[in-house]
């Protein structure tokens, strides 16, 4: 039987999360939804508070410089970050895993100065004809001497303001396999100042001040030394990165439902009508006796998820099962807490209506839910 229950490392790992974030980070919330954007110097200054604290970084492997958590540890470290808000929480970096496969330069150019925060990354694959058929895609690199000259369009890139470099997938060719012809992805290291690249902010109601973004790439000139992995490996980086951050987005769903809950049940507990708490009303309290079994379950599936990933058995229904469930828990979580709320729970005077919001784009993001229904109903029918 595998026992769930953290560790006291673990434990101490989620409290110090916890503290930094609601110390650091959850002040400036109301600022961030007001601007709609993190000033920079306030994310500088949360980079250098999380540093110092050794937050930064916490996925990546001890001996690079990182803080070494293992997927487990992370998951319960994500569920306290989900605490704040997206914007805010991305100023503590976790870097995405694909920069692993750096080699040589590479890892001096971008691998570990991400983990030093000396730079940061963003992933770049999404295009306005690409969403859930990512293979659809039409970026596409040429190669050209020892150059590759990439043109496209990339969609809804978060963190792309506060990056200095992409993490891009596009198309290098074509290969012929037993289905027929098949589209080459490749992955490349692109700098965000190479000529040629305009990045233009997309407005968004839900995660405000995590903005998504529109880049236009025409004629980016990319050294060869900057493909990650080799031509043609660019869907497998892809893949594995989204398994584990299909994990991770359960974790934050997960997190972001239990503060909903304990901020509905404080509410329930001190709001009177008809002389008494509304908690004593069943029709509140059964909400709230909903909301707890629905994040118990969550945290459950997103556990089970990060333990297989530890263990290299995660198979990828696993990780849509996490995130199907977490996302559209928190979306019902969210809706209780505004009934809960009442005419305040779309108050901006309180951040019910934000959480609301926000809980939205969870079921869009990382794989719609229609997109994870099908992953697993197709491994059912597959036998698998």
């Amino acid at each position: 039987m595998i026992d769930f229950s953290p560790t006291e490392e673990q434990a101490l790992v989620a409290e110090t999360v916890r503290a930094f974030t609601q110390r650091e980070l959850c002040p400036h919330e109301e600022e961030v939804e007001q601007l709609g954007y993190v000033p920079q110097e306030l994310a500088d200054e949360i980079k250098r508070r999380a540093l110092a604290a050794g937050l930064y970084a916490l996925n990546m492997p001890e001996e690079l410089g990182g803080g070494g958590l293992d997927y487990v540890t992370s998951t319960l470290a994500e569920m306290e970050f989900a605490r704040t808000s997206w914007a805010l929480s991305s100023c503590v970096a976790r870097p995405t895993h694909i920069l692993l496969a750096c080699e040589g330069a590479q890892r001096v150019r971008y691998l570990l100065p991400t983990i030093r925060g000396e730079r940061s990354e963003c992933f770049a694959m999404t295009e306005p004809g690409a969403g859930s058929d990512a293979r659809s895609m039409r970026t596409r690199g040429v190669r050209d001497g020892s150059d590759w000259v990439i043109n496209g369009t990339k969609q809804f890139i978060s963190h792309a303001d506060h990056a200095d470099f992409l993490i891009l997938v596009a198309v290098t060719g074509e290969d012929v396999t037993a289905k027929g012809s098949r589209p080459r992805f490749t992955t490349f290291l692109v700098d965000k100042t190479s000529p040629g690249i305009d990045v233009t902010r997309v407005g968004c109601v839900s995660a405000r001040g995590y903005n998504p973004h529109l880049i236009a790439l025409t004629d980016v000139r990319v050294p060869d030394e900057n493909v990650l992995g080799g031509e043609g490996r660019g869907f497998d980086f892809a893949k594995e990165w989204l398994y584990a951050s299909r994990v991770m987005m359960a974790a934050h769903c997960t997190g972001r439902a239990r503060l909903i809950l304990e901020l509905s049940a404080d509410w329930a507990r001190t709001r009177r009508q008809f002389e008494r708490p509304i908690g004593e009303f069943q029709g509140v309290s059964f909400k709230l006796a909903d909301m707890e079994t629905e994040i118990r379950a969550a945290r459950l599936l997103t556990l089970d998820a990060a333990w297989k990933l530890d263990r290299g058995t995660l198979d990828p229904e696993d990780a849509s099962v996490a995130k199907l469930y977490a996302s559209e828990m928190l979306g019902r979580v969210a809706d209780n807490g505004v009934q809960i709320f009442g005419g305040m729970g779309l108050s901006t005077e309180l951040p019910i209506e934000r959480y609301w919001r926000d809980a939205r784009v969870e079921r869009i993001w990382e794989g719609t839910s229609e997109i994870h229904r099908d992953l697993i109903a197709r491994a059912l029918l597959r036998g698998e």
